[in-house]
């Protein structure tokens, strides 16, 4: 495994040198670029930083035009109270990734890939050699797409999830490290999803394997009412509709099992973001796959970004979020958290700075557990109840 993971990051890298001179020679002058100004819908990318709005293309005959872009992204950090197996600090290639894709015609396709690594709020960091392999492979999303009319599509292939508030690679996102309330959803999946659009509604259904488990029991909806060009309302609800017994890091039994509702609204204009949303999840007994007890979880989040006016390019992600479960330690319910019962809550800092392709972002968070259970929570023996990061990444969106 590891001489492909070489294999692929010296693959990835290579697409990405090939356009990373005449991109760093614009970098210099070029203002940070605005998602607004971007042809390209994917990978989506929530706003703290922005993919590059000229990236590489040629034209592949019937494939009609092919557009090559990518990021390569180092990371650092430094925490409190790491887990059994875990890191005081640590330096890694948070991605090396590189994107092809087509966005017009019948006929469309997204590849993206190479390494990365996922970091989260409350969990151990998995370096990006080891992460490849234990999630979503070389290449995490891969989809073929069928346009027939500019308002229904559908995609078959290794998908993006529809859960959820946050996206699943460090680039993509406001913050470096994922939240307390994305631990609890899935982020890849394979399947299919049709989309349709509507004037100010947004639709799309998925039939997919939820949490990679490759058992296609899991239907995934997603609404979204555009309100006007700063205000958008979605509501998501997705489950599992059998049973699944495989349980692994990417595929973990009791949110694999699950059923998972957001309501997620936005605000966006200059110079603000703002996504407040809720998220309920519920994890049903069943004695086969042995859930003895139902549990649930239930959580909020605001997701903030203000791009300072003053300072092109800077701008300051804010993140606060809270999760309670249902259960106890006598009851036999499933952990979900850091025990039966457990709750947390979470604060995040990530001042980034963006010229041109490139990027450096600093990010200070905090996480606080309470009702844990023995062993379940931080530190070597599970028994601190708080853990402080201090992270840092950098790199070049081409």
């Amino acid at each position: 495994m590891t001489k492909s993971l070489l294999a692929c990051a010296t693959t990835a890298c290579a697409i990405l040198t090939a356009s990373v001179a005449p991109a760093l020679a614009q970098s210099a002058d070029q203002p940070t670029p605005a998602p607004a100004s971007n042809a390209m819908t994917q990978p989506t990318m929530a706003g703290a930083l922005a993919a590059n709005p000229n990236p590489v293309s040629f034209d592949a005959g019937p494939l009609g035009k092919v557009y090559a872009s990518g990021v390569i992204s180092g990371f650092g950090q430094w925490q409190t109270h790491p887990n059994q197996g875990d890191r005081y600090g640590v330096g890694d290639l948070s991605n090396a990734q590189a994107i092809v894709q087509t966005t017009e015609g019948l006929l469309q396709f997204y590849v993206q890939a190479g390494v990365y690594s996922i970091p989260a709020l409350g969990t151990p960091y998995i370096q990006a050699s080891k992460a490849v392999d234990d999630y979503f492979g070389v290449a995490p999303v891969i989809y073929a797409k069928v346009a027939p009319t500019d308002s229904f599509s559908a995609q078959i292939g290794k998908l993006p999830t529809l859960i959820g508030a946050e996206y699943t690679f460090t680039f993509e996102n406001m913050n470096i490290d994922r939240g307390l309330l994305w631990n609890q959803e899935n982020a890849i999946n394979k399947g299919v999803q049709v989309n349709y659009t509507a004037g100010p509604l947004v639709a799309s259904a998925a039939v997919t394997d939820g949490f990679y488990s490759d058992v296609y029991n899991w239907v995934t909806g997603s609404l979204t009412y555009t309100v006007n060009p700063a205000n958008s309302v979605t509501l998501v609800g997705g489950g599992n509709i059998d049973q699944t017994t495989r349980s692994n890091l990417a595929t973990p039994l009791f949110q694999n099992n699950s059923a998972i509702y957001n309501l997620i609204y936005t605000y966006s204009s200059d110079p603000w973001t703002v996504t407040p949303y809720l998220q309920y999840t519920d994890v049903p007994k069943n004695t086969d796959i042995g859930i003895v007890k139902g549990a649930s979880t239930y959580g909020a989040a605001v997701l903030v970004k203000y791009a300072v006016p003053q300072i092109e390019g800077v701008s300051v992600p804010f993140r606060l979020e809270y999760i309670g479960s249902s259960g106890n330690t006598t009851d036999r319910a499933p952990n979900l958290l850091y025990g039966p019962g457990s709750h947390a809550w979470s604060v995040t800092l990530s001042p980034t700075y963006q010229k041109g392709i490139l990027f450096g972002r600093a990010e200070a968070s905090y996480v606080q557990a309470g009702e844990t259970a023995a062993g379940a929570a931080f530190g070597r023996n599970g028994s601190e109840n708080a853990q402080f990061r201090f992270a840092l990444e950098g790199g070049f969106l081409f």
